[in-house]
């Protein structure tokens, strides 16, 4: 298997109004952050690593896994909610039925949502917020988690017995972690859930990617 290689960062030191330097992820030190900094974003650039590492995700998934890459203007109406400009949309689905497709959407904020399986958008930053505090090298283990995790066939979607009301994901990587959560089927896109309906497996857990022959695979390596 071609061995995924996270970009280089850049070495980047961010400074508040007195001119001390940002710690991103402990800047509020376990306290409630002022008020006023829920309605500020700043120092967005720092966020662009996000696209370098969805980039270098696409190519990795493309270089190793026996997929379909589709780059249409599209491809980003994958994405549930929250419609807005796109930099990059990719669609990445696997040959195997049974296995989660991909949507890498690459936003101008900058940011990415990442569309797994039929129903669940994960957004890397969820708000952005100088609230928030997002350390960015954070965000990009967890969008890089996220892409392995669906990939190895450690993601199902289910939805629940009766009438199905509403679905619910889990991502797990035995030894390494676990996320979930759920969504009520009514505030989703009607048409959408209905195609989940049949699209997502009897059982719920998606299987894992199919490989690229080797020989394909250094072809395109």
């Amino acid at each position: 298997m071609t061995e995924y290689r996270r970009p280089t960062f850049p070495v980047e030191i961010y400074r508040d109004e007195q001119g001390r330097p940002i710690d991103y992820g402990n800047r509020w030190g376990g306290a409630s952050p002022p008020e006023d900094v829920y309605s500020r974003v700043s120092n967005l650039q720092r966020f662009a690593r996000l696209h370098d590492v969805a980039n270098a995700l696409i190519e990795w998934l493309h270089t190793t896994f026996d997929v379909a890459v589709d780059e249409a203007p599209n491809a980003a109406a994958d994405r549930l909610h929250m419609p807005n400009e796109v930099v990059r949309a990719v669609r990445v689905v696997p040959r195997n039925p049974t296995a989660a497709p991909l949507t890498f959407v690459l936003t101008p904020f900058p940011g990415v949502y990442l569309h797994a399986g039929s129903l669940n958008d994960f957004h890397f930053p969820v708000c952005g917020c100088d609230a928030c505090d997002d350390d960015v090298l954070n965000l990009a283990e967890e969008l890089e988690w996220t892409t392995r995790t669906v990939v190895s066939g450690g993601y199902s979607e289910r939805f629940d017995p009766g009438r199905g009301d509403w679905i619910e994901y889990r991502l797990e990587e035995p030894g390494v972690g676990m996320r979930s959560g759920r969504s009520r089927t009514e505030d989703l896109p009607e048409d959408r859930v209905k195609s989940a309906r049949t699209a997502v497996p009897p059982a719920g857990q998606w299987s894992p990617w199919p490989l690229l022959p080797k020989g394909l695979a250094d072809a395109i390596g």
